[in-house]
């Protein structure tokens, strides 16, 4: 492969479960920045059953939209041959034909099982279910468990080095005993990744080493109080290339094609959201709301975590949205009066024609109720995974050792986040950017002072994947044609009466605009600061609430915000909690006034659903 130095143009695709998408990248004066993109529908299952198709397609609309010529019959032309022909480096990540679906085992539901789970999600697999000793379920049970499920692969861990062996031994009877086959490939062995204590390798192998594909890696906890997770990601990666994408309709002859291994798409997206929180030294949350799974990231006090919700998303997972949150929960976002039968049916209908989208405001203001909801409970299961030891060495009295509930605390600090990022369709390619940017409040519901930002079409998998090749090319195109910056939300937390006094601001942009607004609880208000210009803030909390620097007036903060597309957010709207109108009629009536001080919608043409 040439030198970093020596790449002219990439063309990166990503294939999703619903769409893949193509970008080209090229060096434009001295700079890496996107030129061109294009998408088609995903073709891994009938009538097509190859995921080439879909990559060709996409490929081609940037073949039309450029005049160029970037693929023969033997795939992607490399390197480029021309200033029309062919590109010098070609890569792609993935989630089509479900992704990457693992169970995990171990020993302690709340220790080693917990680990792998984490190294699992991180390494960006679903994981289907969590296999425990302890976890209440008899023998039989985990194995027809076992059966049904069909994982792509199992990551097994237990026992500290020097610790247990019997229960160690134990769970590998069990996987035994279900003679477990692969989801893909006919007469394949399953792969089983072995990361539990070292000393009962030789067990584990008399065990499974003849049924199963058994790869040994490092002790996930080589001691109570240490987490090791790199050893057995980086295995899973290899697995997922050997196994799981050598079976998948296609795939074999897209590897063929490029020079670096298929990322899974959510392990991309995680590489340029933890880059991000480097770059930045902030706190981080990231998003991809996709068809089939939502999947969150988040790096708080530099420790990353990724957790996956398999069954939210926006086309083939809608009705699980519906099931989860309930009905009511979603109709509360739609200002206007529905019936529920015709909601669900408009649902059902989304999930049976995946790739449509919304022809109507009526049918956009639903679809986007459902985002918010299925962003909300994706938040809310990631908040509860990413608890305790993560990665880094921390020190348990025994009392926490032996805690039953989890790892500890939740790592997300809500007051602590500097900045969250939105991708996937529905946020992405939202008609005005204030939709993407209410939609993220709705959902997160950030505390204090926190910047919004959307990847503006879908690039950050191949961006990530592209890191690991160029990391000076992904960083130079993910600031300057990635990232949309919508602006900054003020948060105050605390509640209070409607109407009563919340909160004081005054902005001077560096344009010379000066603005003052005193907010009453209850109340959004926008300030217009173009993407061009910085503004300083002051931020005065009234008595009772506060915006992450103690409550009252005498807590004022000051700070400097980027301009956005949108600009500054006060959103005076409460938290801990937050609460919508329990009165249909009052709660229409606060959305309106909302959406007309973000102007979220049309309002002349959304008043006609009011009656």
């Amino acid at each position: 492969m040439a030198q970093n130095t020596k790449i002219r143009s990439i063309l990166a695709t990503d294939c999703g479960s619903t769409t893949t998408k193509a970008i080209l990248i090229e060096l434009v004066d001295g700079e890496y920045r996107l030129v061109c993109r294009g998408e088609a529908p995903t073709t891994v299952e009938a009538p097509f059953e190859d995921v080439t198709m879909g990559v060709r397609n996409a490929v081609r609309e940037i073949e039309e939209l450029m005049d160029r010529e970037f693929q023969d019959d033997n795939g992607i032309i490399t390197p480029q041959a021309d200033s029309r022909k062919g590109v010098d480096l070609y890569l792609s990540t993935s989630s089509a034909g479900g992704g990457l679906q693992m169970m995990v085992a171990g020993v302690v539901k709340q220790m080693t099982a917990e680990s792998a789970q984490r190294a699992a999600l991180g390494a960006g697999a679903i994981v289907m279910d969590a296999i425990a000793i302890n976890d209440g379920r008899l023998p039989y049970q985990k194995i027809q468990r076992i059966r049904q499920l069909r994982p792509d692969m199992i990551l097994m861990s237990g026992g500290i080095d020097g610790g247990t062996i019997t229960h160690v031994v134990e769970l590998a009877e069990l996987i035994s005993a279900a003679e477990p086959r692969p989801r893909l490939g006919i007469g394949f062995q399953l792969p089983i990744i072995y990361a539990g204590n070292k000393d009962a390798r030789g067990y584990i192998e008399n065990v499974l080493g003849e049924k199963t594909d058994l790869r040994m890696v490092d002790n996930l906890r080589p001691v109570l109080e240490t987490e090791l997770l790199g050893p057995a990601r980086e295995e899973i990666h290899n697995l997922f290339m050997e196994h799981v994408m050598a079976q998948a309709p296609g795939y074999n002859k897209l590897m063929s094609w490029t020079p670096v291994p298929i990322m899974p798409t959510p392990g991309a997206v995680g590489k340029m959201i933890e880059t991000t929180a480097k770059q930045k030294d902030m706190s981080v949350v990231g998003v991809d709301i996709g068809g089939a799974t939502t999947d969150v990231f988040s790096v708080f006090a530099d420790t990353f975590n990724r957790t996956v919700s398999a069954n939210l998303g926006m086309s083939y997972s809608i009705c699980n949205v519906m099931l989860e949150s309930g009905v009511d929960n979603i109709m509360r976002w739609v200002p206007f009066d529905i019936e529920e039968a015709d909601l669900r049916n408009r649902i059902r209908n989304k999930m049976i024609r995946p790739t449509t989208i919304p022809q109507t405001l009526q049918d956009l203001v639903i679809e986007q109720g459902i985002a918010r909801e299925a962003l909300r409970l994706a938040f809310e299961h990631h908040k509860s995974l990413a608890v305790g030891l993560k990665g880094v060495q921390k020190v348990r009295d025994i009392s926490e050792a032996f805690e039953q509930s989890g790892s500890g605390a939740s790592l997300v600090d809500l007051t602590d986040l500097g900045m969250i990022v939105g991708s996937g369709g529905v946020l992405s390619h939202a008609a005005r950017r204030a939709q993407s940017a209410l939609m993220i409040l709705d959902a997160f519901l950030p505390e204090g002072i926190t910047e919004l930002a959307v990847d503006s079409i879908f690039m950050m998998p191949q961006l990530g994947v592209l890191s690991t090749v160029s990391p000076e090319a992904a960083q130079q195109v993910f600031d300057r044609d990635c990232l949309i910056r919508l602006g900054t939300s003020i948060a105050p937390i605390g509640t209070a009466k409607e109407g009563e006094h919340c909160v004081d601001v005054h902005v001077v942009t560096s344009g010379g605009k000066t603005y003052d607004v005193k907010a009453s609880f209850g109340s959004m208000h926008r300030i217009e600061i173009p993407e061009d210009e910085t503004a300083e803030v002051t931020a005065k909390p009234a008595r009772g609430f506060d915006i992450g620097k103690g409550k009252g007036k005498g807590h004022e903060a000051k700070f400097t915000v980027n301009g956005g597309v949108v600009g500054l957010i006060i959103d005076a709207r409460g938290r801990q909690p937050f609460v919508l109108p329990t009165d249909k009629q009052q709660r229409i009536k606060k959305l309106i006034e909302w959406y007309k001080a973000l102007d979220i919608y049309p309002m002349d043409i959304l008043e006609k659903y009011l009656g």
